[in-house]
């Protein structure tokens, strides 16, 4: 958070606590990627990541971008009606449709940021839920 731009430090600080406040049970907070990311830790999925098995599995995360504020989270980008549920329910609140990528939504104005919203989806999926989406559509199976 030190190498933040000021104008965007109370935004990241008010979303890392509202994930943190939100988070369920097992997942740790860690350094991923640049970024602070939430993961499952080796100690409950020691298999760890297909793409890297010495890194523990990534489920969510979020950064300071050159142009916003991104905020990634894996469990919307495996589960169309969660992604769904969140996309309509932030395009209610801002009034528009979020830009969004595979698994992010990036917010150009920190007003735009829905944390409560955010803090729901935070709180919907349960470790044991998204290693078990995680291995139905991710985990690259050998035959």
């Amino acid at each position: 958070m030190a190498e933040v731009p000021e104008d965007r430090k109370e935004a990241l600080v008010k979303l890392r606590n509202t994930i943190l406040d939100n988070l369920p049970e097992g997942f740790k907070e860690e350094m991923g990627y640049g970024m602070p990311g939430y993961v499952v830790p080796k100690s409950i999925y020691p298999q760890g990541y297909q793409c890297d098995p010495n890194v523990s599995l990534p489920f969510m995360g979020f950064a300071s971008q050159k142009n916003d504020i991104s905020f990634y989270h894996m469990g919307m980008y495996a589960d169309q009606a969660l992604y769904d549920w969140f996309i309509d329910a932030v395009t209610m609140r801002n009034g528009k449709k979020p830009n969004v990528g595979k698994s992010c939504i990036r917010f150009r104005k920190s007003g735009d940021i829905p944390y409560e919203l955010i803090g729901e989806l935070v709180a919907k999926i349960s470790v044991e839920d998204w290693i078990k989406t995680y291995e139905e559509k991710f985990l690259r199976r050998k035959s």
